[in-house]
């Protein structure tokens, strides 16, 4: 094993220290579990599903009516990875159709947040944003020209 290697494979070290901090370390490793947490966790359905989710508890038919353009497949899964990951509960209801509500766990919560954070942020830099875009477009078809 090469020096300084981890014998875990998921093990990033130094990833929480903001003095070591470098994006690089676990960018690159695949088996990296930051790496893995944030490709989940950044989706665009399971931002969706966390969003909607927020102070209460909503069946699967609410969170697809909810979601445009997510299949049945894809919520599943996104719910089944976010259980997983430990963000979101299930309870199953021993009633006639089945009843299966889902909700935020505690730790679901905090990373809500989190998220609420990234989307106040883009809204209130939206106007910024559309006009960097508008003038990189203006630059691109001026040299395309």
């Amino acid at each position: 094993m090469e020096d300084g290697t981890s014998k875990s494979p998921g093990y990033c070290e130094g990833t929480v220290d903001d003095d070591d901090y470098d994006v690089r370390q676990w960018d690159t490793r695949e088996d990296c579990e930051v790496r893995q947490i944030l490709d989940r966790v950044a989706d665009k359905w399971s931002l969706l599903v966390i969003a909607l989710l927020d102070c209460k508890s909503l069946r699967f038919t609410q969170l697809r009516r909810e979601i445009d353009g997510v299949s049945q497949r894809m919520l599943s899964v996104t719910l089944r990875h976010l259980e997983r990951d430990g963000l979101v509960s299930r309870t199953v209801y021993p009633v006639v159709p089945p009843r299966v509500d889902y909700a935020l766990t505690p730790l679901g919560r905090t990373l809500h947040q989190t998220i609420k954070s990234l989307v106040t942020w883009t809204e209130e830099h939206q106007r910024e944003i559309a006009e960097a875009r508008a003038a990189y477009d203006e630059r691109r078809e001026m040299m395309e020209a």
